[in-house]
């Protein structure tokens, strides 16, 4: 077994959990997280109190407004992030504004951070139920969390019908039913929105995202990326680094 293979996947996917990482902005990342439903990846950036971080503006010289303004700032942001990753507009501004009232009735510096951490956790668990939502049954739940824990290895229909105890063909017809796609077509997605993110945010070359998200070879690699991109990935790594660069200058 390649365990060099599997840890380097595991090592990318649990930090990452198939959402954008941005060493070079770390608002980025904090963001991206809580959009993509990572909610054990919120609690670790959430950690840190928002009274101890490093580089936060003075919006005001009265010590209580400067953090309640910061408080107001991220959870507009983390609204409109988990609206971009499928929130309805109505749950996601209600939310900002229940939590913003509650800030403004915050008496110190200390509620006001304990209020920073319940919001991002609530926001990151709704965003994960998220990925759930049009999921009706246990068994496609159990196939889903599986197959996106897996992408480092080759998963089949049979492997997966094994695993819920189901026939194959039955499996095959109810996950269709509820998630809208076949199985494969599902494993294809969620692998090319691993490698999207490798190519612009890890050292990994194309070759390398290959076999560690075991694909046959490269070719078919490269087959199946066009196919759902529209671009080898070469071009869609030198695309999106380039307006990476456009950004930042």
């Amino acid at each position: 077994m390649n365990y060099e293979k599997e840890l380097v996947y595991r090592n990318f996917f649990q930090m990452e959990n198939n959402i954008l990482h941005a060493p070079y902005n770390p608002e980025l990342e904090f963001y991206s997280v809580i959009k993509s439903g990572n909610v054990e990846k919120t609690k670790e950036l959430c950690k840190e109190s928002i009274l101890s971080k490093v580089g936060l503006g003075n919006l005001s010289k009265n010590k209580l407004k400067n953090i309640c303004y910061h408080f107001i700032i991220t959870t507009a942001l983390v609204a409109r992030y988990c609206i971009e990753g499928g929130m309805d507009l109505t749950t996601s501004y209600s939310l900002s504004d229940f939590y913003i009232q509650k800030a403004d009735e915050c008496k110190t510096p200390e509620e006001i951070s304990e209020l920073h951490y319940v919001m991002c956790l609530d926001y990151a668990k709704r965003m994960k139920n998220l990925r759930k939502k049009k999921i009706c049954s246990k068994h496609i739940a159990i196939c889903i969390d599986y197959i996106c824990e897996n992408l480092h290895t080759r998963i089949t229909i049979k492997e997966l019908a094994e695993r819920v105890k189901l026939e194959q063909s039955y499996l095959s017809k109810l996950f269709k039913k509820e998630v809208g796609v076949t199985i494969s077509e599902y494993i294809q997605e969620k692998k090319i929105e691993t490698a999207q993110n490798m190519l612009i945010y890890s050292e990994f070359a194309p070759a390398e995202i290959s076999s560690i998200l075991a694909f046959p070879n490269q070719s078919y690699f490269t087959e199946v990326f066009k196919k759902w991109t529209g671009m080898t990935p070469k071009q869609y790594q030198a695309l999106n680094l380039r307006n990476i660069k456009i950004e930042n200058n």
